[in-house]
């Protein structure tokens, strides 16, 4: 059995060709989605402002360890693929960055 490891997945994208519904419903619900309620979480979070323009998702997937970031990336960009889909929203330039928690170095200053 191969070794998983949790990454840290940011998908980021741009609003695209967003219908009035569209834009009436992100808009409603802003607040819910601002900065304060950024978590990396399985099923996702979305993050964006008020400007419709940019937006990001914060995902924790576990991933084969052999694979990589890369592939823990790729998944990272179908979740939100999926979702925004699901929702009817037009998005583009998607990119995602990946961080491997299992591997990551801590530096703690000592006091």
């Amino acid at each position: 059995m191969a070794t998983q490891h949790t990454y840290r997945v940011i998908v980021r994208g741009k609003w695209d060709h967003l219908t009035a519904e569209a834009r009436a419903q992100l808009l409603a619900e802003v607040d819910d989605h601002g900065l304060a309620q950024m978590r990396f979480t399985p099923e996702g979070s979305l993050a964006y402002d008020a400007a419709l323009h940019a937006f990001s998702y914060r995902y924790v997937i576990a991933s084969d360890a052999a694979l990589g970031e890369e592939m823990a990336a790729a998944l990272g960009e179908e979740k939100a693929e999926g979702a925004l889909r699901a929702a009817g929203l037009g998005y583009r330039e998607l990119r995602a960055t990946a961080t491997d928690m299992d591997t990551m170095k801590i530096n703690r200053k000592d006091r």
